[in-house]
Parts: structure tokens; C-alpha cells; sequence
């Protein structure tokens, strides 16, 4: 069922869960102003999980040495993907 929605569907009802478990506060959020950071942090944890290499990574992304870096420590990789093995 999940493979059936489309990207935006699927964004639509994460943001309506997301809602519901605040009581619908999400007034006085920049949410669209946010939307490219979010967007671009997913798109790299995502890219750093499905391939097996740093360089694989980067050819992926089409990003260059020092930028993938930064990145890889604005986000956080390292602490992010140890968090979520210890969870499991």
C-alpha cells in the first residue's frame, strides 16, 4: 500500500502525523522556508545509507570533496548512524 502513494503523498501524511501529535500547533513554524534543508539533510542520510562508499556516495550526490564533508559533519553521520544501530 505504502509503494502505491507517491512522494508528496507519502510527505503529506508524515507532516499530518506530525500535527496530530502536537495537537495541530504548528503555527509560527517556518515550515516552508525549512522544507530545502530537511529535504536536502534526507536526501543525504539517504544517499550515505544505500551506498557502500564515501566516494560512492559522493558520485551520487555530484558533490565535490570538501562540500560532501562538510556536510557529512553538519549532519552529523557518524553519531546518526551509531544512534540508530544502538536502537536496534
Amino acid at each position: 500500500m505504502l509503494s502505491a502513494l507517491s512522494l508528496e503523498e507519502i510527505i503529506g501524511l508524515k507532516l499530518e502525523l506530525a500535527a496530530k501529535a502536537i495537537d495541530n500547533r504548528l503555527y509560527g513554524l517556518a515550515l516552508w522556508t525549512g522544507m530545502p534543508y530537511i529535504v536536502h539533510e534526507a536526501v543525504f542520510k539517504y544517499a550515505v545509507s544505500a551506498t557502500r562508499t564515501k566516494l560512492e556516495c559522493m558520485n551520487f550526490l555530484g558533490l565535490a570533496n570538501a562540500h560532501f564533508y562538510e556536510l557529512w559533519n553538519r549532519y552529523q553521520i557518524d553519531n546518526y548512524f551509531s544512534e540508530e544501530e544502538a536502537e536496534n
